[in-house]
């Protein structure tokens, strides 16, 4: 039953990252540096802040225990991963929804699987998986079967991309992403994939405070199992150092494009821009609130995290579909998409069924 509430949970997570770019097309009249950055101003402040609040009332408590070294080491990978969240955007312009999001995220999801397992292979830990775990036990040969063939469906997905590249004439391809551009979308999407993964990083190096919120509530809740919540205050460090990268580069592009009056410029509806903003910044945020969920359930290792990037990839992909990013395109181009999906669903059972017999 644990194992099934933790796949629920990613599920939902990964539902979240890859729906919050919807709500972005809905803005009228802004520049991508002026939408991306109100938005992220509800996704990495307003909203982590809140949820740590509502679900942990010892957060702040529990941050000013922290040693200086550990909050040094979250907030260095919470800005890397902020590029990598940067990039993203950047690769969902150039790319499409569909396209820009697997490629990107099946990066994110082998570095962010497999690298703390090999990290933890030198610097054992208590309570994470080494890569000599997944290689020794039935359940990680398993789970490393699965993380193989994710990348064998993102492959696939991506082979699909190449094809749609070249099935439609220029003007049809600018229908799912407002600027496309394949070299550069695919260049964006590697950098974005690799410093995404940054975010698994930056949870590992705010356990110590994960672990005492989770040690507080077992206190104040007896025989009630892992805290599903526990996360929400690492968040908020990761998540400040994210906000940090984006406001930087935004604030570079508003001066460089001239586009800082659109924040008031009332020839736009300020208002539905606001809202879609705000709807698209939580809704970022709450594939991490889900993500923290299924790793109370499954654990912060390879299955985890590969959980909750393939979801996202099915999701961003179902989206694309309904987007009719991939309207125009031959029999074969299609059937390949679906492969691609379908590949990745299978290796969600697969990862799944290791982690149940852990």
């Amino acid at each position: 039953m644990e194992v099934i509430l933790g796949i629920i949970y990613h599920f939902f997570g990964g539902a979240a990252s890859g729906s919050f770019y919807i709500p972005y097309k809905r803005v009228k009249g802004w520049a991508w540096e002026s939408l991306w950055i109100v938005g992220g101003i509800f996704s990495w402040l307003f909203i982590p802040f809140l949820a740590a609040w509502l679900t942990i009332p010892e957060f702040a408590e529990i941050i000013k225990q922290t040693t200086t070294t550990v909050l040094s080491y979250t907030f260095m990978f919470g800005v890397l991963w902020g590029i990598g969240g940067l990039t993203y955007g950047l690769g969902v312009r150039y790319l499409g929804v569909s396209l820009g999001s697997t490629i990107i995220l099946g990066l994110c999801s082998i570095f962010g699987s497999l690298i703390p397992s090999i990290y933890y292979n030198f610097y054992p830990s208590a309570g994470h998986d080494s890569f000599t775990d997944l290689l020794t036990h039935t359940w990680g040969q398993i789970i490393l079967v699965g993380i193989l063939i994710t990348v064998i469906g993102i492959i696939v997905c991506g082979k699909a991309g190449m094809m749609k590249e070249k099935d439609l004439p220029g003007e049809q391809k600018l229908d799912g992403a407002s600027d496309y551009k394949f070299g550069l979308g695919i260049f964006v999407a590697i950098v974005s994939g690799i410093l995404s993964a940054c975010f698994a990083f930056g949870i590992d190096a705010g356990k110590v405070m994960a672990n005492q919120a989770n040690v507080l509530w077992k206190a104040a809740n007896p025989g009630q199992g892992e805290f599903l919540f526990q996360n929400n205050v690492t968040y908020i460090i990761i998540m400040l150092g994210g906000l940090a990268t984006n406001f930087i580069w935004c604030m570079i592009l508003n001066a460089r494009n001239k586009s800082f009056g659109d924040y008031i410029n009332k020839k736009t509806p300020l208002l539905k821009n606001y809202i879609f903003c705000a709807l698209a910044g939580t809704t970022w945020y709450l594939q991490f609130f889900f993500y923290g969920m299924g790793e109370s359930k499954l654990g912060n290792g390879a299955s985890s995290w590969i959980l909750h990037m393939a979801f996202i990839i099915l999701v961003a992909n179902l989206w694309g579909l309904a987007l009719k990013e991939w309207k125009g395109v031959s029999k074969k181009t299609f059937k390949t998409l679906l492969l691609g999906i379908t590949i990745i669903i299978i290796s969600v059972l697969i990862v799944g069924y290791g982690n149940s017999i852990k």
